[in-house]
């Protein structure tokens, strides 16, 4: 069996936000919220014995707070990593690797996909 070897540039990859994920900004703090749905009949089980909620809450932090709203569907990672180091500065870094990771974790959640992967 051939494994596939094939590396991946996150930096020129254009992210695009879900569809169907709702999404709010508390106006307090300033950081964002997504609302992800509970669908499945595994989900719906666990929402009528075990009463779960309907949907799950995911509150992002500061960085991802400012990032999200950037994520249209037509800037590349590159793109809003210059934007991030514009905004934060030193406080970004190590500003790469930080980016990278953000948009591997959201992308395993389905929060977003790439448009040219």
């Amino acid at each position: 069996m051939k494994h596939k070897n094939e590396s991946i540039n996150y930096l020129d990859l254009i992210p695009q936000r879900a569809e169907t994920l709702r999404w709010h900004t508390d106006e307090q703090t300033g950081l964002i919220t997504l609302e992800v749905e509970n669908t499945g009949l595994f989900n719906t089980i666990a929402q009528k014995v075990f009463h779960k909620p309907r949907t799950t809450q995911v509150h992002l932090d500061e960085t991802g707070s400012y990032l999200w709203p950037l994520i249209d569907g037509q800037k590349t990672v590159a793109d809003l990593a210059e934007c991030m180091k514009q905004q934060y500065g030193e406080k970004a870094e190590p500003l790469y690797p930080r980016i990278i990771k953000y948009f591997q974790i959201v992308e395993s959640y389905h929060f977003i996909r790439f448009l040219n992967k």
